[in-house]
């Protein structure tokens, strides 16, 4: 019987892990809630195949990867579409096949990208803060609709293109720019420079991939460029975009809002819970601004997105302890 040690399942990942178990009774399938690093990886030693999710490094040297090559292990699939917790080079050396989720619901993040688009648009974080204080008047927060505005999109991939797809239903005219540009989304998209996007688009939204290339991709130049009355939206990931230089642009009137689920270091705050003060210093004065909108990592916290990502990493993982192939390798 081969086995299968899924790391940090947390509790809304349970039912579909048991319910994928269910699924494969010739499988032995355990779980934990420890993230895989340098002090948890002998937990692997027995099995066959890991599957995991985290935002952290997996280590920052390589004997970890040496470890699980020396337990037997092969693999390693991530449940996420990210892979930057993952060091693909050591990964390599020691023989580990890595796969990820690249497509687990496109839609979840379309529509939490939409979600933060509206609540910027109809300036409701300034509205609640008036609501808070029993001011009512709403002199000052007139808002424009989105038939009037132009969108532009960084990434045209899965989850860009649906973000495409939704703004065009309200009539918004779509910039995008990607490094590939795709042909069957050219009645979507108007595909251009990301210097024409930072110009021109009313709204600029984030949907590319974490690389070394992509760290800080938006950063002081960039929200120089952008109009003083546009709104920034980042349901991608944190580290493309340099959070002091947000702060910046946003205190210096450089841009009008910003809609952040995703942020650098959020792993200080993220699925935790505190009494006083948070020690991401930088997230407290977001929070303080009536015009930034924001959520934890949630934007693919839905019950379509969940089930595939961990029903999808374990099928890999079953596939390539079993000696067949996965179209979700990641390729070095």
């Amino acid at each position: 019987m081969k086995k299968i040690l899924a790391y940090n399942i947390l509790g809304y990942e349970k039912e579909f892990v048991l319910e994928w178990a269910a699924e494969h009774p010739d499988v032995q399938v355990d779980f934990n809630d420890v993230e895989l690093h340098d002090d948890t990886v002998d937990l692997a030693k027995g099995y066959d195949g890991i599957d995991y999710r985290q935002r952290s490094m997996l280590s920052e040297t390589p004997d970890l990867y040496r470890k699980l090559r020396d337990f037997g292990i092969t693999q390693l699939s991530l449940r996420s579409a990210g892979v930057d917790s993952c060091n693909l080079k050591w990964a390599k050396e020691n023989g580990l096949t890595i796969t990820n989720v690249p497509s687990y619901s496109p839609e979840a993040v379309a529509e939490m990208t939409l979600t933060h688009a509206l609540n910027l648009v109809r300036h409701i974080p300034q509205f609640q803060s008036r609501m808070a204080k029993n001011d009512y008047i709403v002199e000052g927060l007139r808002s424009r609709e989105l038939s009037e505005m132009t969108i532009g999109i960084i990434g045209v991939g899965r989850i860009g293109s649906t973000v495409a797809k939704i703004f065009k239903r309200f009539g918004a005219r779509i910039l995008g720019n990607d490094i590939h540009e795709n042909a069957a989304f050219r009645d979507l998209v108007t595909y251009t420079s990301k210097e024409d996007i930072f110009k021109n688009a009313d709204l600029i939204t984030m949907h590319t991939y974490m690389s070394d290339e992509n760290y800080h991709m938006i950063d002081k130049t960039q929200f120089a460029q952008m109009k003083p009355s546009a709104f920034f939206i980042n349901c991608s990931r944190g580290p493309i975009v340099n959070t002091d230089a947000l702060i910046d642009a946003l205190q210096n009137h450089q841009i009008a809002g910003a809609g952040i689920d995703v942020i650098e270091n959020e792993t200080e705050i993220f699925n935790q819970s505190f009494d006083g003060d948070i020690p991401l210093k930088e997230y407290t004065k977001l929070k303080a601004m009536d015009n930034v909108f924001l959520t934890p990592h949630v934007a693919f916290y839905t019950d379509i997105a969940v089930k595939n990502m961990v029903k999808q990493s374990l099928d890999d993982t079953l596939k390539l302890i079993t000696g067949q192939t996965t179209e979700h390798t990641i390729h070095v």
